[in-house]
């Protein structure tokens, strides 16, 4: 008995090492293009592709022009456009995911389930399918060469993404509701004082989706700027660099580094300070009872 115990033992030791092993590798693996592009950031020698990947001499220069840059590459001005166009389109667009999602996972109405249906069908279409006719709908409205025209085209369909935060909201005992329907409490209550306070895990888990989707997006933002600087994001901005001809490439593949580097470390220090209340919003862990 003791040796069955004792292989058994050591067969689980084997098995959690390799998995220890592969996840470690993955990990490498996933780190290496990051650390590649760090220690670019700090390289003081020109060059776009060299044949060795630690600098021969460090140095700040690299993001100091970041914050001197001037047109055409006013990195801070693409900086501010793009913090404006997330932070705005993350509130808005977790707004609307929460009624949304709170109507249909709380309410009775007609064609309901028909909706809901009909929302999930919608949502396999990729969105770059309808980038020429929200162009052209843009320029009657005269908006086009407007950073709050990207506002809009994210939070227009944004609450087509409510499948995720409708099953927390499933989790949330609807004891509750009744019971705050006893004390005379209507949807609007129940919604701000019943359900909300429950699902903190999710609204972070929402809000942090709406910014993050925005913050690195460049095949809308590109399209709209169409070569109009005050329409740049970072991601439109940064491929401006990388873009460079006559040898400009070799000068600015350094700042690029620096400024993908800039770009993310607030969304990195932003997940990883929020990242248990995202665990558990994509999990679900509403109060069971």
């Amino acid at each position: 008995m003791k040796n069955k115990h004792s292989s058994i033992k050591r067969r689980r030791v084997i098995e959690n090492t390799l998995v220890y092993i592969i996840l470690t590798i993955l990990c490498i693996v996933w780190l290496l293009p990051f650390a590649y592009i760090v220690l670019q950031s700090f390289r003081k020698e020109p060059g776009a592709f060299l044949n060795y990947v630690f600098p021969k001499e460090f140095t700040l220069e690299n993001y100091e022009f970041l914050f001197i840059s001037e047109y055409p590459y006013n990195f801070m001005d693409w900086y501010f456009n793009t913090l404006i166009i997330a932070v705005v389109t993350a509130v808005i667009q977790t707004i609307l995911v929460l009624m949304v999602s709170y109507a249909f996972s709380r309410l009775r109405f007609k064609f309901r389930q028909k909706y809901m249906k009909l929302i999930l069908i919608l949502g396999m279409f990729p969105g770059f399918m309808a980038m020429i006719a929200l162009y052209q709908i843009l320029k009657i409205l005269k908006i086009e060469t407007n950073i709050f025209s990207l506002i809009l085209i994210y939070c227009g369909s944004s609450a087509m993404n409510y499948y995720i935060t409708k099953g927390f909201f499933d989790t949330i005992p609807y004891s509750l509701d009744e019971a705050a329907k006893i004390d005379g409490a209507n949807e609007n209550t129940i919604f701000f004082r019943v359900v909300l306070p429950l699902s903190k895990p999710i609204i972070v888990y929402t809000l942090l989706m709406a910014f993050i989707a925005p913050w690195g997006d460049y095949m809308f933002a590109s399209y709209l700027a169409n070569g109009e600087p005050n329409m740049y994001n970072v991601a439109v901005g940064l491929s401006q660099f990388i873009a460079a001809k006559d040898g400009m490439l070799n000068i600015h593949f350094k700042h690029f580094c620096a400024g993908a580097v800039f770009v993310s470390l607030p969304i990195t220090i932003l997940f990883f300070c929020l990242q248990r209340y995202y665990v558990e919003g994509v999990t679900g862990g509403a109060v069971k009872g």
